[in-house]
């Protein structure tokens, strides 16, 4: 299986080799990281050329405070037509977890985007609706950071 996948990043790479900075192998999936400026071109050369019409997944995930790049998003690919599925994975700084939306290559991404904004903090740039979608408005910070205090932020108490 994961031969036929090894194609689609050779295709991948032969498109434009900038957008393959490392493949991982494992467990029979691949995963391919992605410069965080190439990810929009990325998924939709894999989208028209390739057959991955399914965003299935998309996530956050917080590698922790100590990590360097300290976020990830994950996208989880599906080709309906071939049944093979590819990872794509960003990371992001710190300082500035910000990538590119892909809501104009797949509508689904459009709610996975907004959780990941919701819980991770991480921008997606030209998303047409960025704002919390499961936590209130007015929530302090994002939750499924590692540094967020488990019982959430609590008022300063004398006692």
């Amino acid at each position: 299986m994961t031969e036929k996948l090894h194609e689609y990043v050779e295709k991948l790479k032969a498109e434009n080799a900038e957008w393959v900075s490392e493949v991982k192998d494992a467990l029979g999936e691949v995963t391919i990281v992605v410069p965080v400026e190439s990810i929009a071109d990325a998924c939709k050369f894999l989208r028209n050329n390739l057959e991955f019409d399914l965003l299935a997944d998309l996530c956050g995930c917080d590698r922790g405070p100590e990590e360097d790049p300290r976020f990830e998003v994950n996208y989880h690919l599906f080709s309906t037509i071939h049944h093979n599925r590819l990872r794509l994975k960003v990371l992001l700084p710190e300082d500035s977890p910000a990538v590119s939306t892909v809501t104009h290559i797949w509508r689904t991404a459009d709610w996975h985007e907004r959780e990941t904004f919701d819980l991770f903090g991480v921008k997606f740039e030209g998303h047409p609706d960025l704002r919390r979608i499961l936590l209130p408005s007015d929530f302090d910070g994002h939750a499924l950071r590692k540094d967020y205090p488990l019982r959430g932020y609590e008022p300063y108490s004398m006692n």
